[in-house]
Formats: structure tokens, C-alpha cells, sequence
């Protein structure tokens, strides 16, 4: 077994970190002298790469990682260096998301929520982010959302508007996170990454995510038959688990 050649690729979000905080030192520290010594590192996220680089110590975690994807490997680092990107508007065209941004706009404005901040929709390289709360909020009221909207399913009742309204552009939904969702042409989920991986000769692939349930961003990748899935509960869970197959591999 130890002759194998095999990479460990994260979610970072709820895996490596608790939501939106920036990664334990100890959890760090664990992957970059102990992991790392045994096996590459790969981590692929649902969020820009200003947002990852936020939650891993700064922009230099495309050092830190062998492969480093942004936006479920729509943005692509390898070895430190950005190898490529693809582009949604390119893909769908200027006047279709138009069309589902204002639709958007307009939903959004009918809801009524606890409360409401700023940023409902950011638009990324390979996918628009959707938040009714709006991503401007604080910890305090993400937590709170997020508990509102497990009573209340506000982001999964919305995605089933879109989903009724644009039936005529080929879109997946992916709820990620404690306040928004991922919506991106079909394909573009995380196992977009993996294409970028077929060809460097590994024996296997371990994923690590927490949102593995059908609808959650780590869904597609976590069955996907070319990886071995973990799933995870957290950043310590994520250690254990990784501790059990350094035993087991190496």
C-alpha cells in the first residue's frame, strides 16, 4: 500500500475550518508536517480565491498546497502558479444572466428575514453566489441564519423557483456554507477539479467534506467513483480521520 501514490484533497469551508474562520494552527500544522510528508496536498473550494486565502493564512496557501482550486477548480494553482480559468459569462452569455440576476434581485426583494445586510449576489469566474441574507453579515447573525433557515428552508425554496423559472439554461444548485448557495452550469461542481488531476498519476484521490448530503457542494465529488470520499464533521474530525489513514496507507 505505502508504494502508492496518493493525493488528500479538501473542502475547506466546515472541513479544515469552521465556517468562514480562518484555519486552526494546529490543523495547519498537522497537514503541512505531517501529511504532507507522506502524500501531496489539494484543496477545492466553492469560494473565490480571496476568500480561501482568507480562511488559510494568506495567499501564499498555493505554496503551502500542491494544488489549490478556487471556485470548485474553475481557477486553478498548481505548484504555486495559476494554470487556467473559465469564465460563466462566457458559457451562458451576457443576456441569459442578466435575465437570472434580475430575477434574483426581484425574489429577493419579496422575502422578509430577521434581518438583511449587503451582498445578495456576487458574482465569481465560474459561478454566481447567491445569499438572502446577504454576505455582509455578521458571525453572530450567519449563525443565527443558518439555524432560521433549517427551520424555514429559505435558500432550498428559492433554488426550486429558479429551477421552475429557468428551465431553458442547463444550471446546477448547490447549497454550501451557512448563508448562500452556488449556482453554476451543469458540470462545474466540484468534480470539475478532478479533471485537472486525471493525468498526474495518482493511484488515488481521498476527498474530505462535510456537505456530502444530496444538494450540499461536496456531494457530486464525494461519490464521484475516481476519489475515495470521507466524510467529515469538522476540522477535528478531519484530523482523525486523516491520522486513521496515515496508519492505514503509509
Amino acid at each position: 500500500m505505502s508504494g502508492k501514490k496518493i493525493l488528500c484533497l479538501f473542502d475547506v469551508d466546515g472541513t479544515l475550518t469552521k465556517p468562514r474562520q480562518v484555519i486552526d494552527s494546529t490543523i495547519e500544522d498537522f497537514l503541512l508536517k505531517n501529511v504532507k510528508t507522506k502524500c501531496p496536498l489539494g484543496i477545492v473550494g466553492g469560494s473565490d480565491f480571496k476568500k480561501i486565502a482568507e480562511q488559510m493564512n494568506g495567499d501564499d496557501v498555493v505554496k503551502k498546497f500542491q494544488y489549490v482550486f478556487p471556485e470548485n477548480g474553475l481557477v486553478q494553482f498548481k505548484n504555486g502558479e495559476e494554470i487556467g480559468r473559465k469564465s460563466i459569462q462566457d458559457h451562458i452569455g451576457e443576456e441569459k444572466l442578466q435575465e437570472f440576476i434580475n430575477f434574483c434581485l426581484n425574489y429577493l426583494s419579496k422575502i422578509n428575514l430577521p434581518v438583511k445586510r449587503g451582498t445578495f449576489i456576487e458574482f465569481r469566474a465560474g459561478m454566481l453566489n447567491i445569499s438572502p441574507i446577504g454576505r455582509s453579515c455578521s458571525q453572530k447573525e450567519r449563525d443565527e441564519f443558518e439555524k432560521y433557515d433549517k427551520i424555514h428552508n429559505i435558500r432550498k425554496t428559492m433554488i426550486d423557483a429558479l429551477k421552475n423559472k429557468f428551465t431553458n439554461i442547463d444550471l446546477t444548485y448547490s447549497i454550501g456554507g451557512q448563508i448562500s448557495f452556488d449556482v453554476f452550469p451543469h458540470g462545474w461542481d466540484k468534480t470539475y477539479c478532478l479533471r485537472h488531476l486525471e493525468n498526474e498519476g495518482f493511484d488515488e484521490i481521498h476527498f474530505f467534506g462535510d456537505k456530502t448530503d444530496k444538494g450540499g457542494n461536496d456531494h457530486e465529488i464525494y461519490n464521484d467513483s475516481r476519489v475515495v470520499g470521507h466524510r467529515v464533521c469538522g476540522p477535528d474530525d478531519t484530523k482523525k480521520q486523516l491520522e486513521d489513514l496515515l496508519k492505514d496507507k503509509f
